[in-house]
Protein backbone atom coordinates (compact mmCIF):
# COMPACT_ATOMS: atom_id res chain seq x y z
CA UNK A 1 0.00 0.00 0.00
CA UNK A 2 1.38 3.28 -0.94
CA UNK A 3 0.26 6.84 0.59
CA UNK A 4 0.31 9.86 -1.60
CA UNK A 5 1.38 13.03 0.62
CA UNK A 6 0.50 16.33 -1.16
CA UNK A 7 1.33 18.60 1.70
CA UNK A 8 4.33 20.02 2.32
CA UNK A 9 3.95 20.55 5.43
CA UNK A 10 3.69 16.85 6.47
CA UNK A 11 5.71 15.58 9.66
CA UNK A 12 7.19 13.30 7.75
CA UNK A 13 8.68 15.39 4.89
CA UNK A 14 9.63 17.94 7.13
CA UNK A 15 11.80 15.76 8.54
CA UNK A 16 13.30 14.44 5.07
CA UNK A 17 14.16 18.59 4.02
CA UNK A 18 16.08 18.60 7.82
CA UNK A 19 18.04 15.60 7.34
CA UNK A 20 18.95 16.39 3.73
CA UNK A 21 19.95 19.97 4.43
CA UNK A 22 22.85 18.33 6.39
CA UNK A 23 21.02 17.73 9.95
CA UNK A 24 21.76 15.49 12.24
CA UNK A 25 20.40 12.35 12.91
CA UNK A 26 16.91 12.04 14.48
CA UNK A 27 16.99 11.68 18.15
CA UNK A 28 15.03 7.91 17.35
CA UNK A 29 18.22 7.30 15.20
CA UNK A 30 17.55 7.34 11.07
CA UNK A 31 19.59 9.11 8.76
CA UNK A 32 18.48 10.13 4.74
CA UNK A 33 19.76 7.50 2.23
CA UNK A 34 18.96 8.60 -1.34
CA UNK A 35 18.51 6.33 -4.51
CA UNK A 36 17.91 3.12 -5.20
CA UNK A 37 21.24 1.96 -4.45
CA UNK A 38 21.17 2.57 -1.17
CA UNK A 39 18.08 1.68 -0.28
CA UNK A 40 19.26 -1.79 -1.62
CA UNK A 41 22.83 -1.41 0.11
CA UNK A 42 20.24 -1.04 3.70
CA UNK A 43 18.46 -3.82 2.55
CA UNK A 44 21.31 -6.08 2.17
CA UNK A 45 22.62 -4.85 5.54
CA UNK A 46 19.81 -5.90 7.06
CA UNK A 47 18.85 -2.07 8.58
CA UNK A 48 15.73 -1.46 9.77
CA UNK A 49 13.50 1.02 7.21
CA UNK A 50 11.87 3.90 8.67
CA UNK A 51 10.08 4.85 5.40
CA UNK A 52 10.50 5.13 1.31
CA UNK A 53 9.55 7.94 -0.51
CA UNK A 54 8.89 7.77 -4.43
CA UNK A 55 8.88 10.52 -6.77
CA UNK A 56 4.82 10.05 -8.43
CA UNK A 57 7.09 9.49 -11.39
CA UNK A 58 9.52 7.20 -10.17
CA UNK A 59 7.48 3.76 -11.64
CA UNK A 60 9.61 0.69 -9.40
CA UNK A 61 7.82 0.68 -6.41
CA UNK A 62 10.50 -1.09 -3.95
CA UNK A 63 10.22 -4.40 -2.05
CA UNK A 64 10.44 -3.26 1.36
CA UNK A 65 7.61 -5.82 3.16
CA UNK A 66 5.52 -3.52 5.78
CA UNK A 67 7.57 -0.33 5.64
CA UNK A 68 5.81 2.45 5.23
CA UNK A 69 5.99 3.87 1.30
CA UNK A 70 4.76 7.54 0.56
CA UNK A 71 4.34 8.79 -2.89
CA UNK A 72 4.85 12.87 -3.55
CA UNK A 73 4.53 15.06 -6.53
CA UNK A 74 7.97 15.30 -8.85
CA UNK A 75 8.00 18.95 -7.63
CA UNK A 76 7.61 18.16 -3.73
CA UNK A 77 10.10 15.16 -4.35
CA UNK A 78 12.74 17.62 -6.35
CA UNK A 79 12.95 20.19 -3.19
CA UNK A 80 13.23 17.06 -0.98
CA UNK A 81 16.51 15.53 -3.05
CA UNK A 82 19.66 17.29 -1.96
CA UNK A 83 20.98 16.20 -5.48
CA UNK A 84 21.02 17.91 -8.77
CA UNK A 85 19.84 14.68 -10.31
CA UNK A 86 17.00 12.93 -7.94
CA UNK A 87 16.83 9.42 -8.55
CA UNK A 88 13.34 8.89 -7.65
CA UNK A 89 13.87 7.21 -4.16
CA UNK A 90 14.21 8.27 -0.57
CA UNK A 91 14.69 6.04 2.27
CA UNK A 92 14.64 6.87 5.87
CA UNK A 93 17.27 4.30 7.20
CA UNK A 94 17.43 3.84 11.18
CA UNK A 95 21.14 4.07 12.04
CA UNK A 96 23.06 0.67 13.26
CA UNK A 97 25.19 1.18 16.87
CA UNK A 98 28.24 0.03 17.37
CA UNK A 99 30.76 1.29 20.64
CA UNK A 100 34.48 1.40 20.52
CA UNK A 101 34.63 -2.57 21.69
CA UNK A 102 33.29 -3.06 17.83
CA UNK A 103 36.37 -1.71 16.46
CA UNK A 104 39.26 -3.71 18.31
CA UNK A 105 38.82 -6.94 17.56
CA UNK A 106 41.43 -9.50 16.86
CA UNK A 107 44.42 -7.38 14.98
CA UNK A 108 42.34 -3.79 14.45
CA UNK A 109 43.13 -1.37 11.64
CA UNK A 110 41.06 1.25 12.34
CA UNK A 111 40.73 4.76 9.95
CA UNK A 112 40.85 8.21 12.03
CA UNK A 113 39.12 10.84 10.64
CA UNK A 114 40.28 13.92 11.95
CA UNK A 115 38.55 17.08 10.61
CA UNK A 116 37.98 15.47 7.43
CA UNK A 117 35.34 18.50 6.35
CA UNK A 118 34.47 16.84 2.58
CA UNK A 119 31.52 14.50 2.73
CA UNK A 120 32.53 13.32 -0.60
CA UNK A 121 35.98 12.58 1.15
CA UNK A 122 34.87 10.92 4.35
CA UNK A 123 32.17 8.62 2.48
CA UNK A 124 35.11 7.40 -0.11
CA UNK A 125 37.69 6.77 2.79
CA UNK A 126 34.86 4.47 4.50
CA UNK A 127 34.15 2.62 1.15
CA UNK A 128 37.69 2.11 1.18
CA UNK A 129 38.46 0.98 4.36
CA UNK A 130 35.56 -1.49 4.35
CA UNK A 131 37.38 -2.38 0.55
CA UNK A 132 40.42 -3.39 2.32
CA UNK A 133 39.16 -4.92 5.66
CA UNK A 134 39.53 -1.91 8.09
CA UNK A 135 37.78 -2.63 11.49
CA UNK A 136 36.25 0.30 11.85
CA UNK A 137 36.49 4.20 11.77
CA UNK A 138 36.41 7.14 14.41
CA UNK A 139 35.15 10.38 13.41
CA UNK A 140 36.89 13.04 15.60
CA UNK A 141 35.02 15.93 16.80
CA UNK A 142 35.06 18.40 13.79
CA UNK A 143 34.65 16.22 10.98
CA UNK A 144 31.95 16.32 8.53
CA UNK A 145 29.01 13.69 10.02
CA UNK A 146 29.27 9.95 8.41
CA UNK A 147 25.33 10.20 8.56
CA UNK A 148 25.15 13.43 5.79
CA UNK A 149 23.32 12.48 2.45
CA UNK A 150 26.74 13.29 0.59
CA UNK A 151 29.00 10.83 2.82
CA UNK A 152 26.24 8.39 2.56
CA UNK A 153 26.36 8.58 -1.15
CA UNK A 154 29.91 8.36 -1.75
CA UNK A 155 30.38 5.79 0.73
CA UNK A 156 28.20 3.41 -1.52
CA UNK A 157 26.45 1.86 1.28
CA UNK A 158 29.88 0.71 3.40
CA UNK A 159 28.76 3.46 5.96
CA UNK A 160 25.82 1.11 7.11
CA UNK A 161 28.15 -2.21 7.92
CA UNK A 162 31.75 -0.39 9.03
CA UNK A 163 31.28 -0.15 12.56
CA UNK A 164 31.96 3.76 13.72
CA UNK A 165 32.82 5.98 16.59
CA UNK A 166 31.06 9.33 15.85
CA UNK A 167 32.08 12.67 17.29
CA UNK A 168 34.27 11.83 19.87
CA UNK A 169 37.26 13.58 20.71
CA UNK A 170 38.53 11.34 23.05
CA UNK A 171 37.82 7.76 21.19
CA UNK A 172 40.89 6.67 20.13
CA UNK A 173 41.64 2.91 21.73
CA UNK A 174 44.43 1.94 23.81
CA UNK A 175 47.21 0.18 22.69
CA UNK A 176 46.70 1.03 18.38
CA UNK A 177 49.83 2.26 17.26
CA UNK A 178 48.95 5.49 15.39
CA UNK A 179 50.36 6.58 11.98
CA UNK A 180 49.51 10.19 10.50
CA UNK A 181 49.83 10.44 6.71
CA UNK A 182 51.88 13.78 6.20
CA UNK A 183 53.72 14.88 3.33
CA UNK A 184 56.45 16.12 5.47
CA UNK A 185 57.00 13.01 7.30
CA UNK A 186 60.55 11.62 6.96
CA UNK A 187 59.45 7.70 7.41
CA UNK A 188 57.98 5.91 4.18
CA UNK A 189 54.76 4.43 4.38
CA UNK A 190 56.41 0.76 3.48
CA UNK A 191 58.27 1.45 7.16
CA UNK A 192 54.83 1.75 8.56
CA UNK A 193 53.96 -1.32 11.21
CA UNK A 194 50.58 -1.66 9.40
CA UNK A 195 49.89 -5.31 10.29
CA UNK A 196 49.66 -4.68 13.98
CA UNK A 197 47.01 -3.10 16.20
CA UNK A 198 47.12 0.46 14.50
CA UNK A 199 44.89 3.29 13.40
CA UNK A 200 45.90 5.69 10.37
CA UNK A 201 45.02 9.27 11.01
CA UNK A 202 43.64 11.18 8.14
CA UNK A 203 43.70 15.03 8.67
CA UNK A 204 41.58 18.10 7.38
CA UNK A 205 41.51 18.81 4.10
CA UNK A 206 43.49 22.16 4.61
CA UNK A 207 45.65 21.88 7.79
CA UNK A 208 45.98 18.03 8.07
CA UNK A 209 46.34 16.10 11.49
CA UNK A 210 46.14 18.46 14.52
CA UNK A 211 48.84 19.51 16.54
CA UNK A 212 47.63 17.10 19.44
CA UNK A 213 46.98 13.89 17.33
CA UNK A 214 50.18 14.25 15.27
CA UNK A 215 52.44 14.28 18.59
CA UNK A 216 50.49 11.06 19.50
CA UNK A 217 51.21 9.49 16.23
CA UNK A 218 54.41 8.62 13.94
CA UNK A 219 53.96 10.52 10.48
CA UNK A 220 54.39 8.59 7.49
CA UNK A 221 54.54 10.08 3.63
CA UNK A 222 53.38 8.51 0.31
CA UNK A 223 56.09 9.54 -2.46
CA UNK A 224 55.06 11.71 -5.26
CA UNK A 225 56.48 13.23 -8.04
CA UNK A 226 56.16 16.87 -9.14
CA UNK A 227 53.28 17.45 -6.16
CA UNK A 228 53.48 17.92 -2.76
CA UNK A 229 50.33 16.39 -1.36
CA UNK A 230 47.45 14.08 -2.08
CA UNK A 231 43.37 14.36 -1.74
CA UNK A 232 42.69 12.98 1.80
CA UNK A 233 40.81 10.31 0.51
CA UNK A 234 43.60 9.52 -2.24
CA UNK A 235 45.87 9.11 0.97
CA UNK A 236 43.86 6.73 2.92
CA UNK A 237 43.50 4.51 0.60
CA UNK A 238 46.96 4.32 -0.70
CA UNK A 239 47.71 3.62 3.16
CA UNK A 240 44.75 1.55 3.73
CA UNK A 241 45.80 -0.64 0.62
CA UNK A 242 49.38 -0.77 1.77
CA UNK A 243 48.47 -1.86 5.08
CA UNK A 244 46.26 -4.77 3.25
CA UNK A 245 49.64 -5.70 1.86
CA UNK A 246 51.43 -6.14 4.81
CA UNK A 247 48.90 -8.30 6.78
CA UNK A 248 48.40 -10.54 3.77
CA UNK A 249 52.43 -11.07 3.33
Amino acid sequence: MVETLISDKNPLLKEVRRLAAGGAPAEDGFALAEGPRLLDEALRSKLKIHAVILAESAGRIPSVGKTRVVSVPDSTFNKLSSTDSPQGILTLVHLPKWTGEDLVQGNPLVVILDGVQDPGNAGTILRTAEAFGAAGAIFLKGTVNPWNPKCLRASAGSAFRLPMVVGTSRGIPIGLALYAADARAERHISQARLNIPCGIVIGSEGSGVSPELAARATGVKIPTVAVESLNAAVAAGILLYEARRQRNT
